[in-house]
């Protein structure tokens, strides 16, 4: 294996505080890097496209824990309801519902995170700030037995400006006390902030991430 997955995993779990968990994405890389990362204890693993995932999960030792990290369409939801532990980007009322159904007919309560969108590109998907604030208002959700929302994702801009990735993780870091306070704060399981990437990590550290999603530092240029 060209790629040391073992000693690129250890760099990051290094400098990881307590209370903060690593996401190993490994969409595009193939088995042998995630039994590779598996090997030395990781158990998170992050995808975003669900044929792949599915061959992934049917190969792959059953106590990796898998969370969809990428736009889910909801006539998708079906296929992953059965194992999937969180998803991590929803952003619709649309597609929190359908995720309910589809948990319910497994039989599963399945966790999600609400996804924010507060990076300057239009490409990126989410629920801009008052979306969010709105879809919790609405109170739909309360009636959804089947799925706990435990928290927000995001990405920042894909940019070199420190600066401004440092506002747009403390900009999510701000709104989650708030909708904490206003919507969970009788709910332990509310606590997840998933913000961080390969290039951009350390800094989500210092703006109160509980989880990292880390995918080509660990596994180097993806396989497509």
């Amino acid at each position: 294996m060209e790629i040391d997955v073992a000693k690129n995993l250890h760099d990051v779990l290094d400098i990881l505080p307590n209370g903060v968990r690593l996401v190993a994405i490994s969409k595009y890389h193939p088995n042998e890097y995630l039994e590779a990362a598996y090997n030395e204890g990781q158990r998170i693993f992050g995808e975003s496209h669900e044929q792949e995932l599915s061959k992934k999960y049917e190969t792959l030792p059953k106590d990796i824990v898998w969370h969809f990290i990428g736009h889910l369409q909801t006539n998708k939801v079906k296929y992953i309801a059965p194992y999937i532990s969180m998803i991590e980007a929803v952003d619709s009322l649309k597609l929190l519902k359908e995720i309910n159904k589809q948990a319910e007919k497994s039989k599963r309560s399945i966790d999600v995170l609400l996804e924010l969108h507060i990076a300057k590109e239009e490409t990126k998907y989410g629920l801009s700030i008052d979306e969010c604030r709105n879809l919790l208002k609405n109170g739909e959700w309360h009636y959804m037995k089947n799925i706990r929302i435990c928290g927000l994702m995001m990405m920042a801009s894909n940019v070199d400006d420190e600066n401004q990735i440092r506002s747009e993780f403390t900009n999510a870091s701000d709104f989650f006390y708030e909708i904490k306070k206003d919507f969970f704060e009788n709910d332990d399981y509310f606590k997840e902030r998933s913000w961080g990437m390969s290039h951009d990590y350390k800094i989500a550290l210092q703006c109160n991430s509980t989880m990292i999603r880390v995918g080509t530092k660990i596994f180097g240029p993806r396989v497509y």
